[in-house]
This record gives C-alpha cells, structure tokens and sequence, in this order.
C-alpha cells in the first residue's frame, strides 16, 4: 500500500482537473452512507471522530472504496498541533485491497475549496473580478485559487478578525504572484464584491445581507455546526440559496439555522450540487446566489480517486 503526502497531493492536483472531477462525481454513479459521528471524552480534553465511508456503484469502471477518518480536537493548538487531522484509505472496488493511504487534511482542503469553485461555475456572474475572502486560515488560499481558476478574478480582498494575519497571508499570496490585499473594513469590501468566500470559525453572522449588491455571490465554508454563522438571515433570505448536499439543511450553521428559526422555508433551498451539476441553472444577471457547503464523502473519494490515478501514470 502507498502512502501519499501531502506534498504528493499538491504535486498531483490543480483545480481545474479537480473541479472537473467533482462535478463528473455528482453526476456519477457515487454511493455515500450517512457519515458517522463520534464525540471522545477524556480528561482534560474533548474530541471528536468522524468516519466518512463512500464508494463508487457498479456502473463506474475502475471501481474504488474509500474512506476518510478525521479526528478534531479543538485544544490541539497549546499543544502546537492542527485541530483537525485526517487520513483517506482508498481500496479496490473489486477486492477490497488497500490501495493508498493519504494525507487527509490535504485532500480536504482541496476538495472542499474545489467544490466551492464547482458551485461559482454555475452561480457566479460569469464576469465576477472581485473577490473577497473572510477568513485566513488554511482553507483561505485554497478557495482563492479555487475561484480564480473558474473566473476572471482581478483583486482578492482578504479580511480576518486578526489584522496582522489578514496581512502575514496576503503579503505570501502576493509573493506567489496572486492579487490579493488585506484590508479592515469588511463592509465596504463586500460591497463592491462580485463574490464572498467565508471560511471561519465565527460563532456570530460576520456578513450582513444589506452589505451585497446585485448579482454578487456567498460562498460559505465554514461554520460547520449549529453555534456557528458566517452570515445573516437577511444574506440568505436575499439570495437563492443552494447547498453541497441535503445534509446542509441541519447541518452546519446559516442554512440549517435560518431553516429551525423560520427566516426561510424549505422551499427556498433551489437545490444542491447535483442538482446544479446536472441541469442547467439560468442566473438572473442581478440575482444574489449563495451556497452552503458542510462537505461530502463523494468529494474525498472523487479526489483521492484522481490522485490514485495521477500518481499511477507518473509512474
């Protein structure tokens, strides 16, 4: 069996060929179980295990198995460590015989930056130039490049609680030739912006609705339980909302809490990203768009698979 490391990962990948492989994934013949979900006690600290089982179903050549273990533990930061670590097994589909084992944080900041991009392939306004990006931790620079491989992103607007990291990012990110600058006044940022990106651990809405102008689109990663909100009511009343799966309509903060609080009915969730992936979505040049992503199985196993395979024709 093959270890791969996340150096591997970044080798192998762009966005462009994941992105495409995630939308070939959900129009696919996908099986993805409901994920499993552990809360670990122990003294002095409190975690939690997440089991993400997926496959691909017969009519798939080249069938995998695969499944992605996650641990997060909020206090491993005074302990110099991430919160959140992963590795992704991925096996034959035929024989069940492991095949790779992967970085999983890696795999996971790419496939969900990835499917982000996927959503703004089809919501974006196709001439959306400003971006701005709320939050700078790892996610950040992944959804940046994510959404500038899909649109003619001229300026990248980061925006973080703590100044001096909105500044420590975008000064690397310029470095590496990419138009970004930080700033502090979030609100006239988003103003202007054709697109949002928020990726951040925020236990209160940071966006507001009356804030986005017309046609501007909410790309929402983070706030994955339900003491977490990135953004407003008004923001996801405004906007036609789509979601990566079902799931985010009680998973997650800002779709599942508007829906419990009753700022919206169930209605008013368009669809997810099948849905978008295998219809064609007409957008109204001034309508507001906003996706809600909580993440998937089917997104790990699409990007492992195509690491698999990118590894295998390397060598």
């Amino acid at each position: 069996m093959h270890v791969i490391t996340a150096a591997e990962i970044d080798r192998a990948l762009t966005f462009p060929s994941l992105i495409d492989a995630l939308a070939d994934a959900f129009r696919g013949d996908f099986v993805t179980p409901v994920r499993h979900h552990h809360e670990i006690e122990r003294p002095g600290s409190h975690g939690t295990l997440l089991l993400m089982p997926a496959w691909t179903g017969p009519a798939t050549p080249d069938g995998y198995v695969g499944v992605k273990i996650v641990s997060v533990f909020p206090d491993n930061g005074a302990k110099h460590l991430p919160s959140v670590l992963g590795t992704y097994l991925l096996m034959d589909g035929a024989t069940g015989e492991p095949r790779a084992a992967l970085d999983g944080t890696r795999l996971t900041v790419w496939r969900t930056a990835a499917a982000s991009a996927l959503a703004a392939r089809f919501l974006a306004r196709p001439e959306a130039a400003r971006m701005v990006m709320v939050g700078s931790g790892s996610l950040a620079p992944f959804l940046i490049r994510a959404h500038m491989s899909q649109r003619p992103i001229l300026e990248v607007v980061l925006w973080n609680h703590n100044a001096d990291k909105a500044k420590a990012l975008a000064e690397q990110l310029q470095a590496e030739g990419l138009p970004v600058t930080a700033m502090t006044d979030l609100e006239s940022a988003v103003r202007e912006a054709d697109l949002v990106s928020c990726a951040t651990l925020s236990r209160s809405p940071i966006v507001k609705g009356e804030w986005l102008k017309a046609g501007a689109h909410l790309d929402l990663v983070g706030a994955f339980n339900l003491h977490m909100r990135e953004v407003d009511d008004e923001a996801i009343r405004r906007a036609q909302v789509y979601v990566d799966t079902p799931a985010a309509k009680h998973e997650g903060g800002d779709v599942a809490l508007a829906l419990q609080g009753g700022a919206i009915a169930e209605s008013h969730v368009k669809g997810d990203l099948a849905d978008l992936c295998r219809s064609s979505v007409q957008r109204a040049p001034e309508a507001i768009t906003l996706f809600k992503s909580v993440g998937t199985a089917l997104e790990d196993l699409a990007a492992a698979m195509l690491v698999w395979r990118k590894q295998a024709k390397a060598s």
